[in-house]
């Protein structure tokens, strides 16, 4: 296979064989865009190899390409270059080795086949030519086009050696076969499975890292449940682990809550991106085994759940070294607020709605998607009923929202006004006052309105015997 018309499409590559070259050494592009090529795949970082000295190299095309700004890591023998929106990499060919304790390889230089001998997957070891004699031909000594073509993920080498040597290998393997749809090789997929501990000397940046990218491809579920089934999962997030499995107590079940977490955050994946929408998929009944009760007559319940998991979010995002700022606040709001919209179903009253409007604020849209993605049944009847409810609840809180305006709504008289006003000093009685106020708006006994709120706040200092002065309307 050639792909020399495919690299005329942008001119950076045959700058960058020039630049080789000038240095008289021989070049090639490999790894994951020749890999996205073939799938006709966008992919805006480009690895160069040579045989040589990758640093110079990268710093011949760097004035080839108007002097643009080169950034070296010296101690990796790699070199940078931003160039339009691609990010290029240039290193030389090196061959690794391994300790046991350590992912961190000794590096030698070596030649092209022991750069793609050192490559995890054969569908990322593949190479095309920069040089004159045969640019543009591609180099595949393990059989990774017609891997592309079979859908598999395969190692080149042993894959025993390959997931021993740097273990987050088995991570990057199921995070391609979520991305790309692809199986994983049965031996290959085996070896994960007895390789599995040696993902404890992986750094949990470094998990999560791959982790995220499992949450954010097309259908995440696949990913999971292949990190599940290998062993990979309980060793960083046994919480979601424990979700799985089905108990029988009295002839009584109930689902099982790791599957349906699965299908939660499938559902979520069809309306949006979000990453942190997709973690409160992921989290949402996160509580659930350790609330978990058998009522005699009933059957299971997890009373709480809601609450409990919103506690368990930040020690989580801790754990994972995820942002504990406003986007664990998120997501812990909706974990905490995912059960209010579908219980409103059968109660929808004004007040209810209100209250949950002023408590999601900006995040209800968010919220809702969740709350939608989270009605799950095998019986489609049973689940029509309820998005039918959920309808319901949608128009109600559009209506409600409209008329009063309570989304995020600010207080309507401050608590420096009423310090003003009533000439107190600050303390608790200022809470309290804006307390009343906020209830009477959610009560909906007056609107959100500075002149219904100031009338109000008239009533309530003549109760507590605060001295009432000339309020100007």
């Amino acid at each position: 296979m050639n792909f020399s018309i495919d690299l005329e499409l942008n001119p950076v590559f045959k700058t960058v064989s020039q630049a080789a070259m000038d240095k008289g050494i021989e070049a090639f592009v490999v790894g994951g865009f020749v890999r996205d090529l073939i799938l006709k795949r966008p992919n805006k970082d480009i690895d160069f190899v040579c045989i040589g000295s990758g640093i110079e190299w990268a710093q011949k095309v760097g004035e080839k390409l108007g002097d643009l700004p080169v950034t070296v890591f010296k101690n990796f023998g790699t070199a940078m270059i931003r160039y339009k929106d691609y990010d290029l990499e240039f290193v030389g060919a090196r061959k690794e080795s391994y300790r046991h304790d350590s992912r961190k390889p000794i590096v030698e230089d070596g030649t092209l086949e022991d750069d793609q001998k050192r490559r995890d997957f054969t569908i990322n070891a593949l190479a095309i030519s920069l040089n004159k004699d045969n640019y543009g031909d591609l180099i595949d000594p393990f059989g990774g086009v017609d891997h592309i073509k079979q859908k598999m993920i395969k190692t080149p080498l042993d894959p025993d050696i390959t997931f021993s040597d740097d273990p987050l290998r088995m991570m990057r393997g199921i995070r391609f076969a979520s991305q790309l749809n692809f199986d994983i090789e049965p031996d290959t997929f085996q070896s994960i499975i007895t390789n599995q501990e040696r993902l404890k000397i992986v750094s949990i940046e470094r998990i999560i890292e791959e982790t995220n990218k499992i949450i954010v491809s097309p259908t995440p579920s696949y990913g999971f449940k292949l990190l599940f089934h290998s062993g990979l999962l309980k060793l960083f997030f046994p919480e979601m682990v424990a979700l799985q499995g089905v108990e029988y107590v009295d002839n009584k079940a109930h689902k099982d809550n790791f599957y349906h977490t699965l299908q939660v955050l499938d559902n979520v994946s069809k309306v949006s991106d979000d990453l942190w929408l997709r973690w409160a998929a992921i989290l949402h009944d996160i509580a659930k085994p350790l609330t978990k009760r058998f009522e005699p007559g009933h059957g299971f319940t997890f009373h709480g759940h809601e609450d409990k998991g919103a506690r368990m979010v930040p020690g989580i995002f801790k754990r994972f070294k995820l942002p504990l700022n406003d986007k664990m606040d998120f997501v812990q709001k909706l974990v905490r607020l995912h059960l209010r919209p579908i219980v409103l179903a059968y109660d929808v009253t004004d007040s209810a709605v209100r209250r949950l409007l002023f408590e999601a604020g900006d995040d209800t849209d968010a919220l809702m998607k969740l709350c939608r993605a989270d009605i799950t049944s095998k019986n489609p009847e049973k689940v029509k009923k309820y998005l039918k409810n959920f309808e319901r609840v949608e128009e109600k809180m559009l209506e409600v929202e409209k008329k009063d305006n309570v989304r995020n709504f600010q207080p309507p008289v401050t608590g420096d006004e009423i310090i003003r006003m009533f000439n107190v000093p600050p303390g608790r009685i200022i809470g309290e006052i804006k307390e009343e106020i906020k209830e009477a708006i959610l009560e909906g006994i007056i609107k959100n309105d500075r002149e219904e709120a100031l009338a109000l706040l008239t009533e309530i200092a003549k109760k507590r015997g605060i001295l009432k002065p000339e309020i100007n309307h």
